[in-house]
């Protein structure tokens, strides 16, 4: 689907997310386990109906939020200037979607670190990053010559999304702040340049 969202769509993506936020503030608060679909509902302003009509179980009902990182990555990365070689423009793009930028950012960020806490979401994490994979994989696709090995690519987007998955989950069972030293934007920026370090992408698109 191309072009402008219809004004149902525009409502449907906002209370999905007015969802995922209610249910992140209850996973962060008591763990998904000890919270019900009902009360997310409820927290919603919505009928638990309304709520199975958006997602099949409690525990996707953050997938929203989870992935607004990635999409985000994926969004600067597409935007950096053309010029910028794929490595740099990885590492450049992965630092700064790890960085809150205003105060629901920061807020969304300490929702991430509960909820990378809680076991019973780590399939959720898990589908997230798989498919913030496939979007950076095409992304990167985008931006190199034709001919360019499509395993190489490949590889890019698979080591580039592990390297943020370590680091945001390094960074969740640490004390570290959301900014500074040992915060996800400098964690990101390492494990990006270490996992992706030695790939043979570089000595055809740099």
């Amino acid at each position: 689907m191309t072009g402008r969202p219809t004004l149902t769509q525009r409502r449907r993506e906002i209370t999905r997310l007015e969802i995922a936020r209610a249910a992140a503030e209850l996973f962060a608060a008591r763990g998904a386990e000890a919270t019900t679909a009902e009360e997310i509902a409820q927290a919603s302003g919505i009928s638990l109906r309304t709520f199975y009509r958006y997602f099949s179980e409690k525990e996707d009902a953050v997938a929203p939020l989870l992935a607004a990182g990635g999409e985000r990555w994926v969004r600067l990365f597409a935007e950096s200037a053309s010029d910028l070689p794929v490595r740099e423009a990885l590492e450049r793009s992965a630092a700064e979607s790890l960085s809150p930028a205003d105060a629901q950012a920061g807020e969304a960020m300490r929702w991430t670190r509960e909820l990378l806490r809680d076991p019973r979401l780590a399939s959720v994490w898990q589908r997230v990053h798989a498919d913030s994979e496939e979007r950076l994989r095409a992304s990167i696709a985008d931006r190199c010559p034709p001919g360019t090995d499509a395993l190489e690519v490949r590889l890019a987007a698979a080591a580039a999304t592990a390297a943020i998955r370590v680091a945001l989950e390094q960074w969740a069972l640490s004390g570290a702040p959301a900014t500074g030293p040992g915060s996800p934007r400098e964690l990101g920026a390492r494990c990006v340049r270490e996992l992706t370090g030695g790939l043979g992408l570089w000595n055809h698109v740099n």
